[in-house]
């Protein structure tokens, strides 16, 4: 079963094009990540699949359902957590998390009560009072306590410290384990890649990439560094698939684009006494559609809707 689906989604404010015929399928069970600088077009997307704006063309379906039609339907299955959320400051955190489940209409109390422990979140004090990551953690426990079939994370980590961090992949997992789905766009590529098989790549309102870790890795150069003790190191700049070939002291390192065995062979020739190969992370594979130069504020984010498409 398929919880998000989108055709040829479409999103232009004027001239400036947030989207772009955006087709993508998310299982119903999975935690899928969502991945692209500023101005890419993840949270136009988001906004798209909460029924928030309306699209310029295409189609989208969540839960079976169409995100402006059903959105009252949707919203009963669906919790969704933004990178800031606007609290009411003169509530208490015990108060929002009681009007934030009323309003959705589905919470497991008890649940709750063990996830205020989990992410060491003080209750009793108004939401003025709170840090950024305390008001994060007041939407990260509103939302899993709903136990809702699909959640909608964007950038739900933001101002968490490291160890809040490994209790929200925690609580991630658990929810994969009982079926729901999380659709999880962040900026954190460790997080990404600890949670999800299935992975997104957007740029500039566009869908670059999409398919496992396992697969992009497959397609991408791998990172190999050869130690050749006393013998001279080799030449292998004519080596089919290498590149970016560097020699220090008795040390080669390189990478492969292809089959490394042609590489493992002159390698073995040359004597190699000790060969060492990387896969890429997620980290280099997202740059190797980005590149570290590329402008986070790109042109695609609306003038009038600064933060629509980050």
């Amino acid at each position: 079963m398929v919880a998000i689906r989108t055709e040829e989604l479409t999103k232009h404010y004027g001239s400036t094009r947030a989207l772009e015929k955006l087709d993508l399928e998310v299982d119903e069970g999975e935690v899928f990540g969502y991945l692209g600088p500023n101005g890419s077009g993840k949270t136009t997307t988001i906004r798209l699949l909460l029924g928030l704006i309306r699209a310029t063309s295409g189609h989208a379906e969540v839960l079976g359902g169409d995100p402006e039609r059903d959105a009252v339907a949707i919203h009963r299955r669906l919790a969704y957590v933004p990178g800031e959320a606007t609290l009411w400051p003169s509530l208490t955190g015990a108060e929002t998390l009681h009007l934030l489940g009323r309003l959705h209409g589905s919470v497991d109390e008890d649940y709750r009560n063990e996830l205020v422990e989990r992410f060491e979140l003080d209750p009793s004090k108004r939401v003025r009072a709170y840090s950024k990551g305390n008001r994060q953690k007041l939407s990260l426990v509103a939302a899993l306590a709903s136990r809702a079939d699909l959640l909608v994370l964007d950038e739900p980590t933001a101002g968490l410290d490291p160890l809040m961090e490994q209790v929200f992949r925690a609580c991630v997992r658990e929810a994969q384990g009982r079926g729901q789905t999380v659709f999880l766009s962040s900026h954190v590529l460790a997080e990404v890649e600890s949670l999800c098989e299935r992975v997104a790549i957007l740029r500039a309102g566009r869908l670059v990439e999409i398919g496992s870790l396992d697969s992009m890795r497959l397609r991408s150069a791998l990172s190999v560094e050869a130690t050749f003790g006393r013998r001279p190191v080799p030449d292998v700049n004519d080596v089919p698939g290498v590149t970016d070939a560097a020699t220090e002291g008795s040390t080669l390192r390189c990478r492969v684009d292809g089959p490394v065995a042609p590489l493992l062979a002159v390698l073995a020739e040359a004597g190699a006494v000790r060969v060492v190969s990387k896969e890429p992370s997620l980290e280099e594979l997202f740059l190797t559609y980005y590149g570290e130069r590329d402008d986070p504020g790109g042109e695609d984010t609306p003038p009038s809707a600064q933060g629509d498409a980050p």
